[in-house]
């Protein structure tokens, strides 16, 4: 079981995962487009995440959408981690053909592949899924308990209303930690395709004798994420705009809350699904179980970079957005023995000393949110 393919694994956390199992003596095969919205141009010669691993694994340019390509890397492989799939909540909005037909044909073709392949060598199949899938996260409602909210609407939003709200219920609702039993309802094509992939190995692997293990990563960030990749990661955004002295523009009110994950803890639990027996044919949540609101993800920051740009709480918002979400990690670290061990506050010290290390980079921020406001997503 020394035999690995890392879809997508150029990118943030396919590279982290790639060098760690090469030090751990894997045999590592990486299957990458080398998009340019990631590693921007010239990737072969600019982009770090691609020189990083490029002497160390057996690197195939290329898309898992095409049947050739990936059924050539497949063959002689013990293990794929398919993290390949196009990311970002906004953009899948728009992008719609595009992200059902790497995410959801990839994976579908993968599979496929496998299915039919009488000599097939794979034994287990990893697949990152996504918090994203859970929609709004989960509430208790203090008369009638577990309660999750739906889609929050264009209207309530307009009139400066942000918090979720549920049906008959007029009393505040209390946030609590998603488990992986939660009611799945993505609100964006992004969330859709993340359930979708994560349903279809979960399905299908079984049957062909493959095992399959789950993970929903939360938001991961850390030293080596993309900088210039304006539709995902407010970490790289924000810093991308402090360092170019600019005001950030926060919205909704500023108080709705994400879970981020350090890249470290994410390859950790990750390579215990490969690893360990006991994660096969599960499903777990990978984050830290903490809710951090964006105005103190921004503060933070500031005071990080030491440049002082003014914070502008807008009211803005973006159609597709959750509130809030976090993780239960019960489930993980009883089966896996999985534990955080990077806290924000540890790892927004990491990511700023390497950001301060990098070129700054031409802000495309502004660009994105007007393709938003272009197909009325944006408000």
């Amino acid at each position: 079981m020394n035999r690995v393919l890392v879809t997508g694994g150029a990118g943030f956390i396919g590279s982290n995962l790639a060098l760690h199992l090469v030090d751990k003596g894997y045999k590592i095969t990486v299957l990458d487009t080398l998009s340019e919205q990631i590693h921007g141009n010239q990737p072969e010669i600019n982009s770090q995440l691609f020189t990083s691993i490029k002497d160390k694994v057996t690197f195939i340019k290329g898309s898992v959408t095409d049947r050739a390509v990936l059924a050539g890397a497949l063959q002689g492989q013990d293990v794929v981690v398919h993290l390949a799939a196009e990311t970002g909540t906004g953009q899948s909005m728009y992008a719609i053909e595009n992200y059902v037909q790497v995410n959801v044909g990839g994976t579908a073709l993968l599979l496929d592949i496998l299915a039919n392949d009488k000599n097939k060598t794979v034994k287990k199949i990893v697949i990152a899924s996504s918090r994203s899938i859970y929609g709004e996260g989960k509430y208790l409602s203090e008369d009638h308990g577990v309660v999750y909210p739906e889609h929050r609407s264009a209207s309530s939003m307009d009139a400066g209303n942000f918090e979720v709200q549920y049906p008959g219920i007029d009393k505040p609702l209390q946030l609590v930690a998603t488990d992986e039993e939660s009611k799945i309802h993505p609100s964006s094509v992004y969330g859709i395709t993340k359930q979708n992939q994560e349903q279809m190995i979960m399905t299908v692997s079984p049957t062909i004798g493959i095992a399959p293990v789950a993970f929903r990563y939360q938001n991961v960030y850390g030293p080596g994420q993309s900088l210039s990749n304006p539709y995902t990661g407010i970490l790289s955004i924000f810093s991308t705009l402090i360092r170019n002295k600019k005001s950030i523009n926060i919205f909704e009110d500023g108080l709705e809350s994400r879970d981020f994950v350090f890249i470290d803890d994410v390859i950790n639990a990750t390579t215990l699904g490969i690893e360990n027996d006991k994660a096969n044919g599960q499903v777990f949540n990978v984050g830290t179980g903490v809710p951090i609101n964006v105005i103190h993800v921004a503060k933070t920051l500031i005071a990080s970079y030491g440049i002082d740009i003014p914070l502008h709480i807008s009211g803005n918002y973006r159609l597709g957005d959750i509130r809030h979400n976090y993780a239960d990690l019960t489930k993980i670290k009883s089966i896996l023995g999985f534990e955080p061990k990077v806290s924000f506050e540890e790892g927004i010290k990491l990511f700023t000393e390497w950001v301060s290390s990098q070129d700054i980079t031409v802000d495309k921020y502004e660009q994105s949110i007007n393709e938003m406001k272009e197909k009325g997503l944006f408000k």
